[in-house]
């Protein structure tokens, strides 16, 4: 069956791996296109001190209603990953969600984010861009899970007033939970398709707290490139918000943490004449969810390594890590990673991709690093879209290629400050380290 989908676990400290199909993890039976897989979180949803896995699959049906999607929780346990408690199965329909109606096309589990709020409570955010919402199509939802022992879910959208107005209107083709982030403080939720006025597919991200109010997490703010104190101006077709990442922040002497870095991509962003070249822009969010511009960024900022070119889709992509012990952003420790699958080698290789690592704080060209087939990564080939699958952790930033030859399939780890065409620490590929050889499109998705 093609694009069902796997998710392959490689333990740390050579304790082996584990191969998870919907079957293994006990949730549904394996079926041709669900892409199970497609959307990865990791956090401690009971809080026993073990790791869990989230697992979007949102093409699975439901009976005869086509791609609705559902997402799976397998616990984590001392011997290892699905051992232990059963695991979590939610869909439109099933308790806990015996309230939301199952559409075709809903994609439940399109985007995945996941923690523990800055109050101790475990989250689950769940994208649902598919949903309609009314007469408006394609509108978007996410689902929000909270609680260890007891979990409650209740849904999110663009019209909803439960916790407080929404800053923003449910329309079509919004794909409001087409991406998210979060942190301790905040979750960041993009609608790449908002239109502003008669620009579509602008783009726009609204931020919430994770304090319920009626079940529901309270609205802040809404960000586009159109509202006061940003940076540039909205276009149709930016794609604002396609991509997501945010990490905790505290200023020097702070008592607490209680803000956030947004990282927001836009794949889209045409720069003059040169259409979908793509940019990066930074924001500080308080805690009450008041942003400031930090950054913009885009391959033609001062000393930023690459050229903006036609068709980069620089952004496509973002990943973001803040290191510090105590959450105090320095160069050193706050670092992104910046998704380039448009970008073409210099060599004339077409579509082969890159990733660009520079500073969350401070000036990008400082310290930034590039890292594409050829330059610190085996292989050479055209349209391995590197950087459509790249991932932040404590050991650095994950870069998935899966795309390309069998040999190019890997997974590659880069320490948050590799130098320019540096080596990975470690590489994970089909065919090795227990890692079985019929691994299709392996990497495509990393956490």
């Amino acid at each position: 069956m093609t694009k069902t989908g796997i998710v392959h676990i490689v333990y740390g400290g050579g304790k082996g791996v584990l191969e998870l199909t919907q079957e293994a993890a006990k949730g549904g039976t394996s079926e041709a296109g669900d892409q199970f897989g497609h959307a990865l979180a990791v956090y401690d949803a009971d809080l026993d001190g073990c790791s869990d896995l989230a697992i979007g699959s949102p093409y699975e049906d439901n009976g005869t209603v086509v791609d609705v999607g559902r997402v799976l929780v397998v616990y984590g346990s001392a011997t290892g990953l699905g051992a232990g408690k059963a695991t979590a199965n939610y869909h439109q329909g099933a308790a806990p969600l015996t309230g939301a109606t199952s559409e075709p096309q809903d994609l439940m589990g399109y985007s995945l984010a996941a923690g523990k709020s800055s109050t101790g409570v475990p989250f689950l955010a769940v994208g649902v861009p598919g949903e309609d919402r009314g007469a408006a199509i394609d509108a978007g939802s996410v689902i929000y899970f909270s609680g260890a022992t007891t979990v409650t879910s209740a849904g999110i959208d663009q019209d909803d007033a439960k916790a407080g107005e929404v800053p923003d209107t449910a329309e079509s083709y919004d794909r409001f939970g087409t991406s998210l982030a979060a942190t301790p403080t905040h979750l960041a939720v993009g609608a790449p398709g908002e239109s502003e006025g008669t620009l579509a597919d602008a783009g726009s991200v609204t931020i919430f707290s994770h304090t319920l109010v009626s079940g529901v997490p309270k609205p802040l703010s809404v960000i586009t490139q159109n509202t006061p104190n940003v940076g540039n101006a909205s276009q149709a077709g930016d794609g604002f918000a396609t991509s997501l990442a945010a990490v905790p922040h505290r200023e020097a002497g702070a008592t607490s943490t209680t803000e956030s870095l947004l990282v927001v991509g836009i794949p889209g962003e045409d720069l003059g004449t040169i259409t979908d070249a793509g940019a990066v822009q930074v924001f500080r969010l308080d805690a009450a969810g008041a942003y400031t511009q930090t950054g913009w960024i885009d391959q033609n900022s001062t000393n930023v390594l690459s050229v903006s070119e036609p068709g980069d889709h620089f952004g496509q992509r973002v990943a973001a890590v803040n290191t510090a012990v105590n959450d105090v952003s320095t160069p050193t420790e706050t670092r992104m990673a910046i998704g380039v699958p448009g970008e073409d080698g210099s060599n004339g290789v077409a579509d082969r991709g890159q990733v660009q690592i520079m500073p969350l704080i401070g000036s990008p060209g400082t310290s930034d690093v590039l890292i594409a087939p050829g330059a610190g990564m085996p292989l050479d080939e055209p349209r391995m879209y590197v950087g459509l699958s790249i991932a932040a952790g404590p050991a650095g930033f994950y870069v998935g290629a899966p795309y390309g030859s069998a040999a190019a399939r890997a997974v590659y780890l880069y320490p948050h400050n590799v130098t320019s065409s540096g080596a990975p620490t470690q590489t994970f590929k089909p065919g090795e380290g227990s890692i079985p050889a019929d691994a299709v499109t392996f990497g495509t998705a990393v956490r």
